[in-house]
């Protein structure tokens, strides 16, 4: 987080750069800076979920058991299954944490390719304007390079492969949708919400606030952006 707080200082340069109409040249900086503080945030936010206990023992991302499965909660621990339920919960959680690392490399790559264009409606953009960018441009290939680890940490455990096995048959049926498909989608799902939410909640405390986050530049930035 210190980190990320420095390195968006850079982005002072970018405000005078399009709101003054310079030339392209001091365009192409403030966007180079923008690309710096943006590859550590990325790199922060994946450090932060990628370590052991990244989302298990983080309230805001921690991965539920899918809604079919925790609505029969109760029935099964009635029927002696409680210790599963509690096994599968934290090996999906795990599951995921073992994947984000896979999201450094295409998140940095994202920061690259990153536009003019893209780096002022980043700062243009809002709160989550950042994590709107991330995903727009990773989430359809993260989901290709989280499944295969999602998938071999799941299918440790029977009940995993057992919900799978009437989920299909649910969805087959039209009475169950989406990620809750199948637990590995699900985990997936939920493991990129949770990478974007942190990376969110990192732009979301520089912006409303500047004067903590690095010194003048940051406040000026941010602060005609707040106005």
């Amino acid at each position: 987080m210190r980190i990320l707080i420095r390195t968006l200082a850079v982005l002072a340069i970018a405000l005078p750069a399009w709101a003054g109409g310079l030339d392209g040249l001091t365009n192409r900086q403030a966007t180079s800076g923008l690309r710096e503080a943006l590859d550590q945030g990325a790199r922060a936010a994946v450090s932060q979920l990628g370590q052991n206990g990244g989302f298990l023992n983080n309230p805001k991302v921690r991965i539920p058991l899918p809604g079919v499965l925790e609505k029969a909660k109760p029935i099964l621990s009635m029927l002696g299954r409680g210790k599963d339920m509690d096994k599968l919960e934290t090996a999906m959680n795990q599951a995921a944490e073992a994947a984000v690392p896979e999201a450094k490399t295409l998140l940095v790559d994202a920061v690259k390719q990153m536009s003019v264009e893209d780096a002022k409606n980043i700062l243009t953009g809002g709160e989550d304007s950042v994590t709107r960018y991330f995903e727009s441009k990773t989430r359809e290939a993260l989901t290709g390079r989280f499944m295969p680890v999602v998938t071999e940490q799941t299918n440790r455990l029977s009940l995993a492969k057992q919900y799978n096995k009437l989920a299909d048959k649910a969805s087959a049926t039209g009475l169950l949708e989406g990620d809750e498909a199948s637990v590995e989608r699900y985990v997936t799902a939920k493991a990129l919400d949770g990478l974007y939410l942190t990376i969110a909640e990192q732009e979301r405390a520089i912006r409303q606030n500047p004067m903590q986050a690095a010194g003048s530049l940051a406040k000026q930035v941010f602060g005609a952006l707040g106005r």
